[in-house]
């Protein structure tokens, strides 16, 4: 089982983004797919989940109107669109997958998302 995510990096305020979550080793199409992230001396917080299908969304206050999650299920993938991106976006930002049929969960190994000018 494998969840990795990629398309972090350096950005100005303003700028934006797309991190993108390869998932392998399971059948992402049965599991809800979010997106943590985690500041330096800062807890793991939710930014955005979405369902098995894709069909409904959810996003922390912090980042609504900026950010867009969205998902592929015959790429086994999902994407994190990211605009209008703040300093206070920077954290490492994690993929993780959730059963839709009992509490397993997956998580990805982060990728460095920097704002700053």
């Amino acid at each position: 089982v494998q969840l990795v995510e990629s398309g972090g990096g350096l950005v100005p305020p303003g700028g934006s983004l797309r991190l993108s979550c390869a998932a392998s080793g399971f059948t992402m199409s049965s599991y809800g797919m979010s997106w943590y992230r985690q500041a330096p001396g800062k807890g793991r917080e939710l930014v955005a989940a979405i369902s098995v299908t894709g069909g409904t969304t959810d996003y922390a206050d912090s980042v609504k109107g900026r950010f867009i999650l969205s998902r592929d299920n015959d790429q086994n993938t999902v994407y994190l669109q990211m605009n209008s991106l703040k300093s206070e976006d920077t954290a490492v930002y994690y993929c993780s997958a959730l059963s839709r049929y009992n509490d397993r969960r997956y998580w990805g190994q982060g990728t460095q998302v920097t704002v700053s000018s």
